[in-house]
């Protein structure tokens, strides 16, 4: 593995280090004004939400590598000090793309791009119409990281007010993932497309308590079949299951394979740990637990 000093690095190697593994990151699409009233629109992808309550969004028009120049989107809002931040999808990705071309400053990436200005209702600058959530923000403070080229400018910005297009909506209220479609920055010219063909859930522990990895038995724990991951999921059981359980699984689900391989304890052994492998990918935990625990019961 390589040690890197980043010092060590000319600016545009280190940013693409940086941007090839940080990701994918989400995208704010950046909606200003100048001091003249004329629109502005550019994509960042330094960017994320850092606080509920107070709503607060970040993100970082870094000045220019190659000319260390500043951004017209920092400029406005140290001019103008509001932004609205558009939520980018797959559907208007490539206007989003166009938008990020270092056009003139005074031009309106709106008529370059084709995408509707929309009226905000806080806040001057307009909103992106195609965009299926609009933030409304007033910046709070920005703060400048350095003053050489790919020096990054903290944005903070308080969300003012939310706009949500119903589509996206379940029958909750809640955002739905599958139907807003979000896309991602990767490194280079990549992207990330956050459809059901890349999306996987995990329930998140915040009121259960798994057992922990140093839990898990030994045996199980030292496998050449399951990785450090399946070792984390596997931990995140709040209780195994109980004798009775696993001998009824084993009796029910697994006894081809303790039948076929009952003369043959190493091979039976592995098989069970790659059914549990398969059963963990499947998100069947406690299926996972009772296939393991059945080799010694």
């Amino acid at each position: 593995m390589r040690s890197i000093d980043p010092k060590s690095l000319p600016i545009p190697q280190l940013h693409g280090y940086l941007l090839g593994a940080v990701g994918p990151r989400p995208i704010a699409f950046a909606s200003t004004i100048d001091k003249n009233g004329v629109s502005n629109l550019a994509p960042f992808s330094f960017f994320n939400v850092f606080s509920a309550n107070p709503p607060i969004m970040v993100f970082s028009p870094a000045r220019s590598g190659r000319t260390n120049t500043t951004k017209d989107t920092y400029n406005n809002v140290k001019e103008v000090p509001e932004v609205v931040i558009n939520v980018v999808n797959y559907d208007l990705v490539h206007q989003m793309s166009l938008a990020s071309s270092p056009y003139d400053p005074g031009t309106d990436e709106f008529e370059k791009t084709g995408l509707t200005p929309l009226a905000s209702e806080t806040i001057q600058p307009f909103r992106v119409a195609e965009s299926p959530v609009q933030f409304e923000c007033k910046v709070n403070e920005v703060i400048e990281l350095g003053d050489g080229g790919g020096a990054g400018n903290l944005v903070i910005c308080e969300v003012t007010r939310i706009h949500i297009n119903d589509e996206v909506l379940d029958q909750d209220g809640k955002i739905d993932q599958h139907k807003i479609d979000l896309v991602s920055r990767m490194g280079g010219n990549w992207y990330c497309r956050a459809d059901k063909t890349s999306m996987f859930e995990i329930t998140k522990p915040i009121v259960t308590k798994g057992i922990g990895v140093d839990a898990i038995p030994e045996d199980i724990r030292l496998s050449t079949i399951l990785t450090g991951n399946d070792l984390g999921q596997l931990g995140g059981i709040e209780e195994l299951p109980n004798e009775t359980d696993v001998n009824d699984y084993k009796l029910l689900e697994l006894s081809d394979l303790f039948v076929s391989l009952e003369d043959k304890q190493a091979a039976l052994e592995i098989a069970l740990h790659q059914r549990a492998k398969e059963l963990l990918t499947e998100n069947k935990l406690e299926e996972a637990w009772k296939t393991l625990l059945s080799f010694n019961n």
